[in-house]
């Protein structure tokens, strides 16, 4: 049976900042590859005008989101009690919110977002203000997404149970093969195969093989990415049951999951799950005021290769550093000490900011190149994301930063105040922006990319001080009947 990290709670505070973070960080950069290869693929193998294609693939993505983004807030209500039971190395009550988790996830996923999904995509996506081009190649992608997309959301799931838990080598080694997978599939399925010959130097025959699978470009893209999971969650559950890791099976098995956990659970996540659908909401809003811009389709695919893969060095990065702040966090509040983790959220802030200084560099001078990867090379697409890349080379800086605070005030429970800071900037300032030069019909990607910025910087700075206050740090979180 796996052992507790006592060096995440205790010892030099970089030490267990590093130990943790630099496996989420890599895992989230790999999670993020499949969707970089996934557009470079789709940019170069399917024909569409003003790369629509690819902004297929973005607004898609970013609908789907919307709708299941409740799902993913039980997986943050459950990281913060897996953490916080981490720290008093109570291996039964961790394990037992995880298990409940999944079941949670399975009856959702599969008995309602399945079959909505399916039937409202066409609603969906013309909330997007998306071309009728781009709905052509994204309505196929979001319904694989929700009919398909269980094991997305459970390798999402074990993934956080196991870094809350303080083991970050598993579902790194899961993520890695997921990736893998995610690209050979993707890379099949998206341009297609014909049959071909193979023949070796110095040989005088040849081998014709008669393999012929048929192109099937975003659709390819989409089932790479629910396909590629499945393997990744199967070894995850195998391993929980041989009892190689932190989490253990059920000491009783159900079908239905524990309402008595799945409210604690609820009542930490809910507000998070509330900002991610206001923040996703607000994301379908920005697609919807940069689709109505003189050529909308090129800016749309702009923003898709800039901001929701290039970009992801950043997020992808700061995301990682909000899962390891928010399991510090937790560890160290269950073990009786919230001021060394307040320090580990601090020391995984500052770690973050010069990754982004280093990122910042690349987008400023080499925007060109980058673009190029995708088959963005000719106007107004190009025009459009080397504009939007010097933006994010400073947006990147606030965002990482902020990313981290939060990850450490929610790791201790506290989701009610982000989601309001979420929401005050992601939603209020970004969309008031762009509001406000849209009715005075002045709007233009240069203020769309500004506003962006502005609404980084502003969460970046009511986050910090609200994590210079102490009071979030003493937040109760408990099932019922533990102590």
């Amino acid at each position: 049976m796996k052992s507790f990290d006592h060096e995440l709670v205790s010892g030099s505070v970089f030490r267990s900042v590093w130990k943790l973070a630099w496996p989420v960080i890599m895992l989230n950069l790999m999670n993020g590859v499949h969707g970089f290869v996934d557009h470079v693929l789709v940019g170069h193998f399917v024909a569409s005008g003003d790369n629509a294609a690819n902004a297929a693939i973005g607004v898609a993505w970013q609908v789907f989101l919307v709708v299941v983004v409740l799902i993913a807030s039980l997986f943050h209500g459950m990281n913060v009690l897996v953490s916080r039971y981490a720290g008093r190395r109570d291996r039964e009550n961790m394990s037992r919110v995880a298990y409940h988790s999944f079941l949670a996830t399975v009856w959702i996923m599969l008995g309602v977002m399945a079959p909505l999904g399916y039937f409202m995509a066409p609603w969906l996506l013309g909330l997007a203000h998306a071309d009728p081009e781009v709905r052509l190649h994204a309505l196929p992608y979001i319904r694989i997404l929700f009919t398909c997309g269980t094991p997305i959301f459970l390798m999402f799931m074990f993934t956080g149970a196991f870094q809350a838990s303080g083991d970050v080598k598993t579902p790194l080694f899961l993520g890695a093969l997921a990736t893998v997978l995610n690209v050979c599939i993707s890379a099949v399925l998206i341009p297609g195969v014909r049959p071909f010959d193979i023949s070796l130097p110095g040989m005088d025959w040849t081998v014709h093989v008669p393999l012929h699978i048929p192109a099937l470009g975003t659709s390819g893209a989409a089932l790479g990415t629910v396909l590629a999971p499945l393997v990744s969650v199967i070894i995850a559950v195998s391993i929980i049951f041989r009892r190689k890791t932190l989490l253990q099976p059920p000491a009783r098995f159900t079908l239905l999951p524990d309402f008595q956990v799945l409210r604690a659970v609820a009542r930490i996540g809910i507000p998070a799950g509330i900002q991610g659908v206001a923040l996703n909401i607000g994301g379908v809003a920005l697609l919807s005021f940069i689709g109505s811009l003189e050529h909308g389709s090129a800016a749309q695919a702009a923003y898709t290769i800039c901001y929701a893969q290039l970009f992801s060095l950043v997020t992808w990065t700061g995301l990682g550093l909000r899962s390891a702040a928010s399991a510090l966090m937790g560890q160290n509040i269950g073990a009786g000490d919230p001021s060394r983790g307040k320090a580990a959220v601090a020391m995984a802030a500052k770690l973050g900011f010069i990754w982004a200084v280093g990122v910042g560099l690349l987008f400023w001078f080499f925007p060109g190149w980058l673009l190029g990867l995708f088959g963005a090379t000719d106007e107004p697409i190009y025009g459009y994301g080397q504009s939007l890349l010097h933006y994010l080379a400073f947006s990147g800086l606030v965002l990482v930063a902020a990313q981290a605070l939060t990850g450490g005030i929610q790791g201790a429970g506290q989701t009610l105040l982000p989601m309001v800071i979420a929401m005050v900037t992601q939603v209020g300032v970004l969309l008031g922006i762009c509001a406000f030069f849209s009715l005075r019909g002045e709007l233009t990607p240069d203020r769309v990319w500004g506003a962006i910025l502005a609404s980084h910087a502003m969460r970046l700075a009511l986050t910090f001080a609200l994590f210079r206050t102490s009071r979030w740090a003493h937040t109760k979180v408990e099932l019922a009947g533990t102590a």
